[in-house]
């Protein structure tokens, strides 16, 4: 079917509607699980460790897999795998929800990652196959714009649960989200796909990918024990880190093809996500922690404090896109890690009986004005960095390298700051552990603004404008599509 759906039609409006419902359950979930990890900790009897996993194993799967996600889309049809996603994750978060052990609750936490990577690229590809190109650019402001809300809503509606019915139903509520969206989509949503032959599907890298950052996150995660099978796996990371650089030079249509990154500047620019998202990730997990365990802070309320770090950027985000184009990227990219460095260090006054308004709301507005004046600059220079054609394939490796800087994150930092097992149970103990790793964060963020000085540049007068900037989805970048040959694809 063409592409020739209207927003303001009935079928336009139950599309969107679906392309948000699918999109919110990932969405939601990334901000709500760490609301509840001290309360899953203390049900479970589990250590920090098990904290870690349950956070990073979704992670995990979602960073590993969305570049493959997006072209299962491409070839089997977009709708039928965007379905697959939701149910996939339904099915999962159920799994979730019902876990009698943290084994289980990790086991079902990977499985959602998988769905996430199915549905989270698929959401915005069936909004670019199926509404028509007048209506295009508006359905995905409309749907980016609900996204944030969605995003702005996760760790008040987390802290609610927890507090109320319990942590389970943090996963449980995607269960009645899944059913409201599934028929909606099977009804009005029509099937597309790529008609242009395609070349095999790049599995061995996907895999040896996977295999690395999992190799990597138990050896960190793990380290404290010192034990010979952490160092083994910490090498056999570094080799299936090698083997899929190995094998996407040699592949001839590979996942990230490494040609891509011969642009200076793209390269340049990921570096600077690296960074970012690093300090991102561990702000948002130890943070949340931070509020309960030493500030004495409910779920419901360390959800709620987290709300103007969101609030801002869904408000402000498109506004910095367009004053980056005007100023060009290098000064946002380069002051905005600066404010939220400085963020992290008005962390450090956050301790036992830590007043919200005098010291957690002063971080955290400088913590999205930070993020408000980098991340939609961020997004559009990676794709002002390679050809127009490539620009999906771009943000693809953009989102995949943000996911897997926050999941190394959350594995290193409580090693770096010192956390033992139990660190969570104790707060003077976490209190103090907390100090040094927003140390690092601070640290990791002047490394990303001083790279950003050094290397980024204006793009050329010609460069396309990304046409969704306002994504609030806070612990990644926006999703972008992709230019083919005559219709758009999701990145």
């Amino acid at each position: 079917m063409s592409s020739d759906v209207r927003l303001a039609s009935p079928q336009g409006k139950w599309i969107l509607l679906t392309t948000v419902l699918g999109s919110s359950m990932a969405m939601v979930d990334s901000t709500v699980v760490n609301v509840a990890l001290p309360r899953i900790g203390r049900d479970f009897g589990a250590d920090l460790a098990a904290l870690q996993w349950t956070a990073n194993a979704y992670m995990l799967t979602l960073a590993g897999l969305i570049l493959l996600g997006g072209s299962l889309g491409d070839r089997y049809g977009r709708r039928k795998v965007f379905v697959l996603g939701v149910v996939w994750f339904a099915g999962a978060s159920l799994l979730c929800g019902l876990a009698p052990n943290v084994g289980v609750l990790v086991a079902a936490r990977a499985l959602q990652g998988i769905g996430g990577a199915l549905l989270t690229p698929g959401s915005l590809a069936l909004i670019q196959a199926s509404f028509h190109p007048d209506d295009r650019a508006r359905a995905v402001g409309l749907w980016s714009g609900f996204g944030g809300i969605g995003a702005a809503i996760g760790p008040f509606l987390g802290g609610w649960l927890v507090d109320g019915p319990g942590w389970r139903w943090v996963f449980l509520i995607n269960v009645p989200l899944a059913l409201a969206c599934v028929p909606i989509a099977v009804r009005h949503v029509p099937e597309s796909a790529d008609g242009r032959k395609h070349g095999s599907f790049d599995v061995l890298g996907a895999a040896l990918g996977a295999v690395a950052l999992a190799l990597v996150t138990y050896a960190l995660i793990e380290a404290r024990n010192g034990s010979l099978v952490v160092a083994l796996t910490a090498v056999a990371g570094v080799a299936a880190g090698i083997a899929f650089v190995y094998v996407e030079k040699r592949r001839p249509d590979p996942m990230m093809p490494p040609g891509i990154f011969a642009s200076r500047q793209f390269t340049a620019v990921n570096l600077v996500t690296l960074c970012v998202y690093a300090a991102f990730g561990g702000f948002f997990f130890l943070t949340a922690l931070q509020l309960q365990v030493v500030a004495g802070y409910s779920a419901l309320q360390a959800g709620t404090a987290l709300l103007p770090t969101t609030a801002l950027m869904l408000l402000f985000s498109a506004r910095s896109g367009e004053l980056a184009q005007r100023i060009g990227p290098r000064i946002p990219l380069t002051v905005g890690p600066l404010l939220c460095a400085t963020a992290m260090l008005l962390m450090l006054r956050v301790g036992p009986d830590a007043s919200y308004l005098v010291d957690v709301v002063p971080a955290l507005l400088v913590m999205g004005t930070g993020m408000v004046t980098l991340v939609a600059p961020l997004t559009a220079t990676v794709l002002a960095s390679v050809d127009t054609a490539r620009a999906g394939l771009a943000s693809g490796i953009n989102n995949a390298a943000a996911r897997a800087a926050g999941l190394i994150a959350v594995a290193a930092l409580p090693l770096l700051a010192g956390m033992g097992p139990e660190a969570y149970r104790s707060a003077p103990a976490f209190d103090h552990a907390f100090d040094r790793a927003m140390l690092w964060c601070a640290g990791v963020l002047v490394v990303g603004s001083v790279v950003a000085y050094a290397t980024v540049r204006r793009p050329a007068p010609d460069c396309r404008r990304p046409e969704c900037l306002t994504h609030g989805w806070v612990t990644a970048p926006p999703l972008e599509p992709r230019v083919g040959e005559g219709r758009l694809e999701a990145g």
